[in-house]
């Protein structure tokens, strides 16, 4: 959840940031590059974040820019303090709760974006963390490659925060492939390992390992009913509550809908306990032709294959997402808390 001003806010007066000075983060958004910059901010400290993300903040709001910062809730309560009065000028969101599923954070970024109105945005996003799992993290890498499709042509700033040394080398090295800028120390410069977004998503659509055990149902069209009563006959063993339960099977409805009407009329579903969740893949012969798909709210007008998707990340805590010459997969994971001894 977003807290705090509305993206129409207005400028804000800024004095003498509180707990030391802020280096701003000058973002390059000349008209050249159509107003979008993207850049990585690499961290080491607690104090060199505070500066980092201080300044870009500052250097918004002193521009009359609509402010939104969605960081891990650590660091929203230092975060605060150090911009002092300026704060009630910023939106802010636990980009922990606001970025679970990774596949929720770009429509909530566009959401507030669109609300700002035909002038520019700034935002800060911190989708990585060290305690994110694998599986996670490389969700977390594919939204940052859409970043750049989603905003390309339009006047946004997406500053990204990355704990240096507390991230693995790998991640850092992505990192470098998403953002076409990086700043270290304070100063920006351009990546030279930025890569075209498509190469990236591609990249993280590597092989899924295969569970330990799993029941599996073949459907097709008409037998729609029948995957949502096995489901359930089955969850009801799992451990999920009552409402998560319903959230899991309403997810597995819309993708074998999204089967039958766009991935080739039928559908293989699996279901199996994995370490804290419960986790429901769906297979078929499908593609994944918009990258963007699902990445933002649906309208009236929005095609089912959208709608069904944005609805699964709003309802699963991970969606795992693989689209290549043999299919569609998406494996939907739902938290379940330590399974019975």
């Amino acid at each position: 959840m977003i807290e705090g001003t509305q993206p129409d806010a207005g400028p804000v007066s800024t004095g003498p940031p509180a707990g030391g000075p802020a280096a701003a983060v000058q973002v390059d958004t000349a008209p050249e590059r159509t107003g979008f910059a993207h850049p990585a901010l690499f961290y080491r400290d607690q104090e060199d974040f505070l500066a980092g993300v201080g300044g870009f903040v500052r250097e918004g709001l002193e521009a009359g820019e609509p402010v939104l910062v969605a960081v891990p809730g650590p660091r929203l309560g230092p975060l605060r303090e150090q911009l002092g009065d300026c704060a009630a000028g910023v939106s802010f969101a636990d980009m922990a709760e606001l970025g679970r599923n990774p596949g929720r954070i770009l429509a909530a970024l566009r959401e507030f974006a669109d609300a700002g109105g035909a002038g520019r945005t700034r935002m800060v996003g911190e989708p990585i963390w060290a305690s994110r799992s694998p599986a996670e993290v490389r969700e977390a890498t594919r939204h940052e490659a859409l970043i750049n499709l989603a905003f390309r042509d339009r006047p946004v700033s997406v500053l990204c925060p990355y704990d240096a040394d507390g991230l693995e080398p790998y991640v850092i090295e992505d990192a470098l492939r998403t953002h076409p800028e990086v700043i270290r120390d304070g100063h920006p410069a351009p990546s030279a390992e930025f890569a075209d977004p498509a190469e990236v998503c591609a990249d993280c659509d590597t092989v899924l390992a295969e569970p330990a055990a799993a029941e599996e149902l073949s459907y097709a069209s008409g037998g729609l009913a029948e995957v949502r009563r096995w489901l359930d006959e089955r969850l009801a063993a799992t451990g999920l509550d009552r409402q998560r339960r319903g959230d899991l099977v309403l997810a597995v409805g819309e993708a074998a809908g999204n089967s039958v009407v766009h991935g080739g009329g039928r559908g293989v579903l699996r279901v199996w306990r994995q370490a804290d969740s419960v986790v429901a893949e769906v297979r078929d012969a499908g593609r994944l032709a918009d990258l963007l798909a699902g990445r933002r709210r649906p309208g009236v007008a929005t095609a089912d294959g959208g709608r069904g998707l944005w609805m699964i990340h709003q309802l699963c805590d991970l969606v795992e997402v693989r689209s290549d010459d043999r299919g569609l997969t998406l494996r939907l994971h739902v938290d379940a808390g330590p399974a019975a001894p």
